[in-house]
């Protein structure tokens, strides 16, 4: 086995699975999966931390390279296009597709994941709705998909021209927008026309299966749920986020 993941069904935790099953589809590279429990708080017991110091996942250990830990999503996708990505089909060889692909690997790190991210908690799982909150996140999303919008607008099909780990490390997030947003794409349609182009690769389906079945794809990215089914589950993670708030700070 070459790798273990340690990972959740979250977008950053589906960012380093659908890279992993890339180089599986190419490669041969196998992994191992390691689920791990938010509702135990796994992520800050003691052995976890010694793999990832920030107790956050993904992380993974490359075995073929002495048991080698790398956390943080955006820094896996690096190591495994660097280390076992020979035809660089994660990340071009040409230097100025390469650095533009970082650029948006880099946007998304500090920009459409953390205000996506915070547009989440605010509209899901805060324990007070906070209108402020909710609509400063949700319009700064709803401005980096304009980003995006505006990129692809020049015909491209995919952020740095080719396939990258820019795109993998997007999507995740983008094909969540509903739980976040509470809209769809119809404002944005080349982002919409994208995000379905790469729902098309049976790589990115696999990824988004680890550690457990997601249905988004399945489901054209709409969330087939009663408001209060998606209340109940934001509830159930509502408890652990909280109850991990609260020993984060001990």
């Amino acid at each position: 086995m070459s790798f273990t993941l340690y990972t959740v069904g979250t977008p950053n935790g589906h960012k380093a699975s659908i890279a992993l099953e890339e180089l599986k589809a190419r490669y041969g590279v196998d992994y191992k999966v390691y689920p791990i429990s938010f509702a135990k708080n796994e992520q800050k017991e003691p052995w976890f931390l010694k793999i990832n110091p920030n107790g956050r996942i993904p992380a993974i250990i490359d075995h073929k390279r002495n048991d080698f830990a790398v956390f943080e999503s955006g820094a896996i996708l690096l190591y495994l296009a660097e280390h076992y990505d020979p035809d660089n089909i994660l990340l071009s060889a040409d230097a100025n597709k390469k650095s533009e692909a970082i650029q948006w690997l880099m946007w998304q790190m500090g920009g459409l994941g953390p205000m996506q991210g915070q547009a989440n908690h605010f509209n899901r799982y805060a324990p007070e709705k906070i209108p402020y909150a909710i609509e400063r996140y949700q319009n700064e999303t709803a401005r980096l998909y304009g980003v995006m919008e505006n990129h692809l607008s020049d015909g491209r099909e995919y952020l740095a021209g080719d396939y990258s780990i820019a795109d993998i490390a997007c999507f995740s997030w983008v094909a969540s927008h509903e739980w976040a947003t509470n809209k769809d794409l119809s404002q944005f349609p080349n982002l919409d026309a994208w995000l379905h182009r790469l729902s098309k690769r049976e790589t990115v389906v696999a990824g988004m299966d680890v550690p457990t079945k997601n249905e988004l794809i399945a489901n054209d990215f709409k969330m087939k749920l009663s408001e209060e089914e998606k209340e109940r589950r934001a509830k159930e993670a509502r408890e652990w986020i909280l109850k991990g708030m609260k020993e984060g700070t001990k």
